[in-house]
Order: structure tokens, then sequence, then C-alpha cells
């Protein structure tokens, strides 16, 4: 297929944060974005040209929002297949539902990447509390009990020690499809954000050693320091998941490295990741706007950091402190227009160079 001109339209499903930022690194090339989201008024909408509000199982507002684009896309990954069926029927959707389907179920992600000759923790695939002891006596402890689907930022999840009673455990996840994860004593958390292209061509933006609080990413640094033989190993491992999925568009990979120089995969995302912010202003590309590229069909654009990039996201009340931000000479400040501050929710990052810009005096 040859590249989406400028002036094309790209649809996003999904109206937060990712899409905002999509939607702003899209207009820089040229593009026009149109948003389709169940809710009004997220981020997304605020900078884009056109936002469809309807259920994702509207069918009449699909169809239309299919003929209005030239291209879809989705900024989370739990859009519904049905959804991405239907509108793939009418318009081309990158990353397709194999992306989806894999990334949707966290017992499928898991099988998925040992498939792929990957490493991940020992898992148990559970629904129903006999199977939960069956995975505790397979998978051992401590070990952290997750929803399969739907959980992010530490949601959904219970760790599971000697002392826990596993039938509390399991009625307080209240779900019948959840998988069952060994602990991993690791020494590192890193990720990786790979680019594929309409073409197969693949890059890798360097891994960023992630630090988390409460389950919410709290600070990213990047390029990660660790060994070269680590940073190989966790590229590798992310642009062979990227290829075994036949992915257009952006996969985030999490992984963990252990004591032993082993890397294991956590969890995927197809789609920009919160890890990958630090692109924006560390890299020539961000990963947004490789990822626009990658839809549109345009050429990859080059991957290599321009300097050490701390970031840090503004979770909560931490936004309130943007005049501060505003004034500090080596920070660059990313707002997301959210309207209300509540704890744990992601306002903002920020930006800073941990070594001078290009050309610039140390002072």
């Amino acid at each position: 297929m040859a590249a989406l001109p400028p002036g094309s339209t790209i649809g996003i499903l999904g109206g937060g944060q990712l899409g905002r930022m999509t939607a702003l690194a899209a207009a820089n090339l040229g593009y026009r974005c149109h948003i389709y989201d169940p809710d009004a008024g997220g981020p997304a909408s605020q900078v884009a040209a056109a936002t469809t509000v309807a259920a994702w199982d509207d069918a009449v507002a699909l169809d239309g929002f299919a003929r209005a684009v030239d291209v879809v896309t989705y900024e989370f990954e739990n859009v519904p297949i049905e959804t991405v069926d239907r509108l793939s029927a009418l318009v081309a959707v990158r990353p397709g539902p194999l992306a989806l389907q894999v990334a949707q179920h966290r017992v499928e992600e898991k099988r998925f990447a040992r498939h792929c000759g990957l490493e991940t923790a020992p898992f148990w695939g559970i629904t129903t509390l006999d199977e939960l002891a069956e995975g505790v006596a397979a998978v051992g402890v401590p070990a952290i009990l997750k929803t399969s689907r739907f959980g992010y930022d530490g949601k959904g999840q219970i760790p599971i020690g000697l002392d826990t009673s596993l039938r509390e455990a399991w009625q307080a996840l209240a779900t019948d499809d959840a998988i069952l994860e060994r602990r991993i004593d690791f020494v590192a958390e890193i990720s990786v954000i790979v680019a594929r292209g309409v073409d197969g061509v693949t890059r890798a933006f360097p891994p960023a050693l992630n630090e988390h609080r409460d389950g919410i990413l709290r600070r990213s640094l990047a390029p990660a320091p660790v060994a070269p033989e680590i940073h190989d190993l966790a590229c590798a491992a992310a642009v062979t998941l990227a290829e075994r999925l036949d992915l257009v568009g952006l996969l985030a990979v999490e992984l963990f490295v252990t004591e032993d120089g082993r890397v294991l995969v956590n969890e995927i995302a197809p789609r920009p990741h919160n890890s990958g912010h630090w692109t924006q202003d560390g890299c020539t590309t961000s990963q947004f706007e490789q990822f626009v590229r990658a839809v549109a069909g345009l050429p990859l654009g080059p991957v290599e950091a321009l300097f050490e990039t701390e970031m840090v996201n503004l979770i909560g009340d931490d936004a309130r402190d943007w005049p501060s931000l505003m004034a500090d000479p080596s920070a660059k400040l990313h707002l997301y227009g959210k309207a209300e501050i509540r704890d744990g929710r992601k306002m903002g990052h920020v930006n800073r160079r941990r070594r001078p810009w290009p050309g610039e005096t140390p002072a």
C-alpha cells in the first residue's frame, strides 16, 4: 500500500492521553485525526479534527466513522474485538486483531511469548478456586493473582503468600478468568518499544529502566543503564514479538531482568506506552511520530537517543506543581488536559535531560 498523503485522516479508537499525543504528532506530519470514543471531551478530542461519541457496538456510528477516515488504529488495547472486526471490513485497521487478542488476555500473552521462544515468569491459568490451589502448587509462592483482562496500573491484582487464604483471595478478585504468576526476584524492570512498518521494517527504541510505585509507573530512565547483552536481548525479544504478531504500528514490551542475566517477557501493549514518553524530548523521532509513520505507511524514523532522559509521571496532585515545572529550564512539561485531579490519575509527565542538549555547554 502507498503511504497516506498529507491531509488524510487517521481514525483513533479511544480518547485518552495516548490518543492526544498521537493526534498532535500526526498534525505535525500533515494528518488529521478523528477520535472514536464512548466518552465525550477526553484528552484526545481536545486536539483532534473530529470526534464520534458512540458505543463500541454502535454499528451505524462505526460504519460512518470508517467512511470518514483513511486508516484506523487504537490508543488502548481493550477495544472490543468485534469493533475491530467490523471496521476491518471497511477500512485498514493497524495493528490488526491478532495483536489485540493476545494483549487483551494475560494467559494468552504469556503463552504467545513462550510460543515465540521467549521466557516468562512461571504462570497458571485460573478459572476456579480448585485451579487456584493447583496453580499455587505448580507455580509456588510468592505469587500474584491477577485478572486476565482489564487490569492496569496495579488494579485487579492480589499477592499470594504462604499464609494467604486462597478462598478469600479468589472471592476478592471476583472473576472466573485469572492468572497466577510467580513473583520474580528481578534486578531491573525495563521496557522496549518497537515499531514495525507496512513493509515489515522494524526499529526498536533503546530500552527504558522503569520504577513503579503502588503499581503505577513513576519514573523511566532511558537509555536504560544495562549491559549491552541485556540491551540486545530485550530489543530482540520485542522485534520477535512484533514480527510474529504481524504487527503494523507500535508494540511496547515490558521485561524483567534477573540477576543471572535472563530477560523475561512480562506484558505487551500494541500501542504507545507510558514508558516511551521520554522519546518526545530524548529522540529525533518520538514514539508518537513513529506510531503515525507506521500506521500511515511512511518510512520509520531514527530511534537513537540524543541524550539520557528521565521521565517522571505527574500523578494526582503532582500536577499542581506545573508553575514550578514551567519555570525549570531542564524540564519539558507535557499535560494531558484532564479537568479533574484524582489520586492515582496520570495528569501529565515531565522529561528532563540528564546531559546537555547537543551543542550546549554544560553548566
